[in-house]
């Protein structure tokens, strides 16, 4: 097609920018003050928009392993911090900080049992004694749902699992890995963890983005025919930053996911062992909502829609697909509209669940 008038201009314009400046996302975080740094588990809350008072039970945004904690805070415009924050929702981020060769043995017993709980209690704390809502993308989704069955007893309202799998024989990416998992015993994964601590945090990136090989093959051709397009280059921007900041997986952590998940799936069995007691699925008691991406390679949607049947004892389980791929369910361009809208109704409801009224925006006086 011949770019029209309008576009070269706004090429141009786009163009220039990145020279002088560098970039055209804005990657600014949200502003936060921190309100507990305890190991590995620093919460942050978000302050809220000036003249807003925010209400309802607080929201808690838990990453997962090796993503930095701004996987919720990918960039202005585009940020599920920023969305729920301006809606006038009390918010918070849990963030584990850095992860080293001196992190080796930290694995579940850690995560799901202490870091966790610990943050979700200082939560609460924080906002008066309230429930908490916990958000959770990927790995982080699982670990607030192991959080939830593990312990009844913790301040938790609900759960929003954004792109979490719990049958693994339905990640296509995995079938190949399944074999070789029972014929060495994991015994590659003992070879890493000696010479390692874990993954490092390069081979995290690479295989992040061989996932999406696709992509990255065609994105110089994608780039060049999108010069008008400033939104598409910034979230091209914001991903590549996101990219160059994963961190590394814990050994223990890695040792425990592929035998557990990669090898016996356990989840859709007899569950996952965490310090020597059993967890299932089936005790979490809490509502619980689900979104897949349609075209998420990692967490496929027949990978993520099995929690229907095996959250049997929670209060309310709620199914939803969005486009998008692993990340992009999460953040991507279209999650505005989509995820964003099914986690804001999710989040609403949770309000009237505890007889909170859902006017959340209330503007003080000058």
């Amino acid at each position: 097609m011949i770019p029209s008038p309008r576009s070269l201009r706004a090429a141009a314009s786009n163009v220039t920018h990145k020279l002088l400046y560098g970039h055209v996302a804005d990657l600014r975080p949200m502003s936060t003050v921190m309100v507990d740094d305890g190991s590995k588990r620093s919460v942050h809350r978000y302050r809220s928009p000036e003249g807003v008072v925010p209400a309802g039970p607080p929201v808690l945004f838990v990453p997962p392993l090796a993503a930095p904690a701004r996987c919720y805070d990918l960039r202005r415009g585009c940020s599920l911090a920023e969305h729920v924050v301006n809606a006038g929702r009390l918010s918070y981020l849990l963030d584990y900080g850095p992860i080293g060769y001196a992190d080796r043995d930290l694995g579940f017993e850690e995560w799901v049992g202490e870091i966790l709980p610990g943050a979700v209690r200082t939560v609460s704390e924080d906002a008066g004694g309230q429930p908490v809502q916990l958000v959770g993308w990927c790995l982080g989704g699982l670990f607030s749902l192991l959080a939830a069955a593990d312990d009844p007893e913790l301040p938790i309202a609900s759960v929003a699992a954004i792109a979490t799998p719990v049958d693994i024989r339905r990640v296509r990416l995995a079938a190949p890995l399944r074999p070789l998992s029972w014929a060495t015993r994991g015994m590659e994964v003992n070879v890493v963890n000696a010479l390692f601590g874990g993954v490092p945090q390069p081979l995290v990136k690479r295989a992040y983005q061989l996932i999406g090989l696709d992509k990255y093959v065609l994105r110089p051709y994608a780039v060049l025919t999108n010069l008008n397009n400033v939104e598409f280059l910034a979230q091209i921007e914001a991903v590549d930053h996101f990219t160059n900041t994963m961190l590394a997986y814990p050994g223990r952590t890695f040792e425990q996911l592929y035998s557990a998940l990669l090898r016996e799936n356990a989840l859709m069995a007899d569950g996952i062992e965490v310090g020597g007691r059993r967890i299932h699925l089936s005790d979490v008691r809490v509502p619980v909502l689900a979104i897949a991406g349609r075209s998420d390679a990692l967490a496929p949607a027949k990978s993520v829609h099995p929690l229907t049947r095996l959250l049997s004892g929670a209060e309310q389980v709620r199914f939803e697909t969005a486009p998008g791929g692993h990340l992009g369910v999460l953040t991507g361009r279209s999650a505005r509209s989509t995820t964003w809208s099914h986690l804001d109704r999710w989040l609403d409801e949770g309000i009237v669940r505890h007889g909170i009224r859902p006017s959340r925006r209330e503007v003080l006086p000058v």
